[in-house]
């Protein structure tokens, strides 16, 4: 008996994943279809873009190591002109409030929002307290914010995120996302590899066909557009409030009562610049303990709490739509667990693993007719999943990477199975023992200089925007010679100032601008570094204060050259940039005194 017991669980784990599998294939074949039909969505028409300021929000919790560099790259590199971030901190995070202010005093650009209590509530609850600054701000200033968008601490954004933004919301649409993605990371981690998947293939296909199934569309939490008038509505119909501050996951919350409230939704079709994907990049958890934690706050807040909160979608327009995809969401909390189990039982089949009494479980399996049936219409559908899972990172990784997506997603289903238990433990200590459900935090990185340059604005378009070279020559210079080498064939031909270009390297690569006063430089600090160093890299040291070096160089360092001053000295290392001539007549100045 317990044999025949097993053997029916083998053939209803079989049954369900034959029915999980049609309902990928289903949404495949949509996408398919879709792509057939129309080539996206991504183009809107270029001139119609909405005026007015944009408002960046982003809470922070324990961001003090990544929050000052993302906001010098991203200011740096946002192709946009009137935008301001309003950065939410708590007063019992020292570090991050004293970082958050260090970057408002440098640029104006930048404004703290302190929530006034301790942390960490949740990221909804600092959004709150964010939108309230705001509402502040504006009273002061008079002017008033026309878009909202949400970003962390950790982001890259992309320099034209926010014309598309302002397109899609010229467009009608009240609420726009602009595709996220994981940043590269070596093949062997496989816990990040995970993220760059699941990432490449939702992005790619699944939030963009599921708009167009009519579906609503869960935020991503960063990259997401929001139409002033949309928000405000939502405020007004909950006391003030934008987001609900008990949501482990506000994006889907949110873009689920957006819905409700009838506002129009899109998800922007992934296209390029160049080589580089217009989306939001950062590095998601890199071990495995912080990919559960974070799995498990998407799946208590995007399965259990919107299940709790919106049962199958009653009162939602195309009920029977929602609850699909509701269906789609949710799966994961037994799917994950099931898909764990399947991968053991083909194991143990393949390589005949089972002790020998239980073999008499494979035999009774096989004694079901259409089994073996069932069996090949699994393994098809589990290729075209794989298939179309490899197409979709190769685009953005390479098939290289793509290649082992099936192994990644092996493991997928160990990582998922822990982040379901995790979760399914949090939510009963809340519902049985009342333990709050709090802000789970991930350990978060940024990319270094080099990892960077694909997505800083691109020389030419500075030096045309900001006036400092006619777009006629730059077109020009550009047919000559790669971007790369841009700056160095204007100054070649006299096109251009080498403080001209300075300037514009300095907007690019987010460095400040040296002006270098001969009479006031020290020939002692020269010592700092080796002079070997200082000559073949045109570097001078303008001062060492409050524990930093300050330097100045005649191009933006690379990562190499950084770690090279940094064996150099225990300071901290802050560079700086000069034009060449004058770190030449410093030096030359210096040399003489000595």
């Amino acid at each position: 008996m317990p044999d025949l017991v097993l053997a029916w669980l083998c053939v209803a784990l079989a049954v369900y994943i034959l029915l999980s599998g049609l309902d990928d294939f289903w949404v495949d074949l949509q996408w398919f279809r879709r792509k057939l039909r129309r080539g996206g969505n991504a183009g809107f028409p270029a001139g119609s873009a909405l005026e007015g300021p944009i408002a960046v929000w982003v809470a922070c919790w324990q961001e003090s190591d990544v929050l000052e560099r993302m906001l010098e790259h991203n200011l740096s590199a946002i192709a946009d002109n009137d935008y301001r971030f309003f950065i939410g901190v708590y007063p019992n995070d020292e570090a991050t409030v004293a970082a958050a202010n260090r970057a408002a005093n440098s640029d104006p650009r930048v404004l703290v929002a302190e929530v006034p209590h301790d942390g960490p509530t949740s990221k909804a609850d600092c959004l709150n307290w964010i939108y309230q600054r705001m509402l502040v701000y504006e009273e002061e200033t008079g002017r008033r914010h026309r878009l909202v968008v949400i970003h962390d601490a950790e982001d890259l954004i992309h320099p034209r995120s926010f014309a598309m933004i302002r397109r899609g919301v010229a467009a009608g649409y009240d609420m726009v996302q602009i595709p996220v993605l994981a940043l590269p990371t070596p093949v062997w981690e496989l816990t990040h590899g995970l993220y760059c998947d699941d990432f490449a293939e939702s992005q790619t296909k699944d939030l963009a066909t599921r708009v167009e199934m009519g579906g609503f569309l869960p935020g991503c939490g960063v990259g997401t557009g929001f139409r002033r008038e949309a928000l405000d509505a939502l405020a007004v119909a909950d006391s003030n409030r934008l987001f609900d501050p008990g949501s482990l996951t506000e994006d889907y919350d949110n873009g689920l009562r957006l819905f409700r409230n009838g506002s129009r939704q899109v998800f922007l079709d992934l296209c390029w610049d160049g080589r580089t994907p217009v989306a939001t990049r950062e590095y998601f958890p890199r071990t495995l303990m912080a990919a559960i934690r974070q799995r498990s706050r998407w799946i208590t807040g995007n399965s259990l709490q919107a299940w709790e909160r919106f049962g199958w979608g009653r009162g939602l327009r195309r009920r029977w739509v929602q609850a699909y995809f509701f269906w789609r969401d949710r799966k994961g909390l037994w799917g994950a667990p099931l898909g764990l189990a399947a991968n053991v039982l083909v194991a143990a089949g393949v390589f005949d693993l089972l002790p020998g009494e239980n073999k008499r479980v494979w035999e009774q399996v096989q004694s079901f007719s259409w089994f073996e049936p069932l069996l090949w219409i699994n393994s098809a559908l589990l290729a075209e999943r794989t298939a179309v899972r490899i197409w979709t990172v190769s685009r953005i990784y390479g098939w290289g990477f793509a290649l082992l997506a099936p192994l990644r997603t092996a493991w997928g289903n160990c990582v998922n199975t822990a982040a379901c238990i995790m979760a399914l433990r949090a939510w009963a200590r809340w519902r049985f023992l009342r333990v709050p459900l709090r802000w789970v935090k991930t350990e978060h990185a940024y990319p270094n200089r080099e990892a960077l340059a694909p997505h800083r604005r691109r020389l030419g378009e500075i030096l045309v925007s900001n006036g400092y070279c006619p777009a006629e020559v730059v077109e020009h210079a550009l047919a000559c010679k790669s971007e790369e080498r841009l700056g160095e064939y204007l100054l070649e031909h006299g096109l251009i100032s080498e403080e001209a270009l300075c300037e514009a390297l300095g907007l690019q690569q987010a460095l400040p601008v040296a002006r270098l006063d001969r009479a006031s430089l020290r020939g002692d600090l020269t010592r700092c570094l080796p002079e070997r160093l200082q000559r073949e890299h045109s570097l001078i040291v303008l001062e060492a204060r409050e524990g930093e070096l300050h330097v100045a160089a005649a191009k933006p360092p690379t990562e190499a050259l950084l770690e090279e001053v940094r064996r150099c000295t225990r300071l901290a290392v802050r560079f700086w940039l000069a034009p060449a001539g004058d770190i030449l007549r410093a030096r030359a100045t210096l040399q003489s005194r000595s």
